[in-house]
């Protein structure tokens, strides 16, 4: 078996709620895997395992994947899980069992993924389970999805400003972004910035920043941060690491290893489009 992680975009009727969709293998050895906020929670499926959320993060976390393992999976946009019947904040980094949420078609679904003939049939068979679940559900939270798109990075909104515009008061949109998210507006605009961050390097995108700031200083700059000091805490409280930390080993080693494009195209779709100024 050959190590990959490959994401690709979701079903288009999935997309409105899902980021991107993944298969991941492991070869003969175990693999760790550094997980890093994204805003959103995610799907994993082992094949043949138990299927895990992993509720919304504040910080990395370190996971070990077995070897010779596949996992498919799909990452939710913040918000956007039809699958929870509770508050992401309880959730909050968190692992949670499917089976422990109640839901009876997972061993069914399990083994029909199990015997799916590849591991992307059975990411396909997982996405149109999950149709049939969104069709199913109350769209939760409207505003929650304004929300989300003005604190993405390029946007430049103020959390109080974004509250007056969406007609709710600083509370209000504090506790519904903790009911519908897991966490409050300034942290997951935090977050979003960093992910923003890690699109750009990921593209090796040209700096739009500040003139005459290169490397990392111009991508800080782009994407938002006050200077590269300030990404660097940033980096440290979500990775764990310093950029060059983090640049000079595992995202060097994901860059060659992995394709994130799918998951990083929001982000740089969002940086190509005028902010809206409130």
């Amino acid at each position: 078996m050959v190590r990959s992680y490959v994401e690709r975009l979701p079903e288009p009727e999935l997309s409105a709620l899902v980021r991107t969709v993944w298969v991941h293998r492991t070869d003969d050895v175990p693999y760790v895997q550094r997980r890093l906020p994204a805003g959103g929670v995610d799907l994993h499926w082992p094949l043949g395992g138990e299927p895990q959320l992993l509720g919304p993060l504040t910080g990395p976390v370190l996971e070990v994947i077995p070897a010779r393992t596949t996992i498919v999976g799909i990452r939710f946009r913040p918000g956007g899980n039809p699958l929870l019947p509770v508050a992401l904040s309880e959730l909050l980094d968190q692992w949670v069992g499917l089976r422990e949420l109640g839901y009876r078609w997972v061993e069914r679904l399990g083994d029909a993924m199990v015997n799916a003939p590849t591991p992307e049939s059975a990411l396909a068979m997982l996405q149109a389970h999950l149709l049939q679940e969104v069709r199913a559900a109350t769209r939760a939270d409207p505003l929650m999805d304004e929300a989300v798109r003005l604190l993405m990075p390029w946007q430049r909104s103020e959390v109080g400003v974004l509250a007056s515009h969406l007609g709710l008061s600083a509370s209000q949109l504090r506790r519904r972004c903790l009911h519908v998210v897991g966490v409050t507006p300034k942290v997951l605009q935090r977050t979003l910035r960093f992910q923003g961050f890690l699109a750009l390097a990921q593209a090796a995108t040209t700096p739009l920043g500040q003139p005459g700031a290169e490397g990392m200083a111009g991508l800080a700059a782009d994407v938002g941060y006050a200077d590269q000091s300030h990404l660097s805490r940033e980096c440290l409280r979500l990775a764990g690491v310093t950029p060059s930390a983090l640049f000079g080993g595992e995202v060097e080693r994901c860059l060659r290893e992995h394709d994130h494009a799918a998951s990083y195209r929001s982000f740089l779709a969002a940086r190509a489009r005028p902010p809206l100024r409130l």
